[in-house]
């Protein structure tokens, strides 16, 4: 109980004391309110993916209290509290994305997700890819909630280095229940 305290305080610091502000003040970043998803439970978020920044600005918009128990899936981005998985090469139960995912949900944590595996170009959604719809079916009880960025893959594009601040926001969607258990109906749905 005191480890998990004092991984949820240093979060906060971290992602609500410091990132956001910088993210704000410096990037241009606008975040939304989202204490709507205190009474959520246990969710996904499905965001699109155009820069490095997703990740620190979705957690950052994230209610404090919530932190600790949402994991990021990322392939090789290194943050607190992500759950990273291989994009290729071994396919044994240890290393399968989808296990580690689903291990993760059945141990509690909601997670944020990129459904397009990779960043993409700045302001465009990427084709899904099947990961999700069969999370969903396997656990329908789970909501998830997507996510729209704009303005992340202008201030760090795929494949830059440098910072350019540029005016971008975040937009939550509603909640929502896959609803069914079929893989490419849910797909559709998303």
């Amino acid at each position: 109980m005191k480890k998990r305290f004092m991984q949820s305080a240093m979060m906060q610091i971290l992602y609500k004391g410091i990132f956001r502000w910088f993210l704000k003040l410096i990037v241009g970043v606008q975040f939304p309110d989202t204490r709507f998803l205190r009474k959520e439970g246990q969710f996904i978020i499905l965001a699109n993916h155009n820069s490095h920044l997703d990740t620190l600005s979705l957690l950052s918009s994230l209610p404090g209290n919530l932190l600790w128990t949402i994991k990021p899936v990322a392939a090789e981005d290194y943050f607190i509290n992500t759950l990273l998985i291989r994009r290729k090469g071994e396919k044994d139960s240890e290393h399968d994305p989808l296990r580690k995912m689903l291990d993760a949900i059945d141990e509690g944590y909601s997670l944020i997700l990129f459904p397009e595996g990779t960043r993409g170009k700045p302001e465009q959604m990427g084709k899904i890819k099947s990961g999700i719809a069969r999370i969903l079916s396997l656990r329908p009880e789970l909501k998830y909630i997507p996510v729209f960025m704009t303005g992340m893959g202008r201030s760090l594009p795929k494949g830059e280095l440098i910072l350019l601040p540029y005016k971008a926001s975040i937009f939550y969607g509603t909640p929502a229940l896959a609803g069914r258990t079929d893989v490419h109906e849910i797909l559709k749905q998303i």
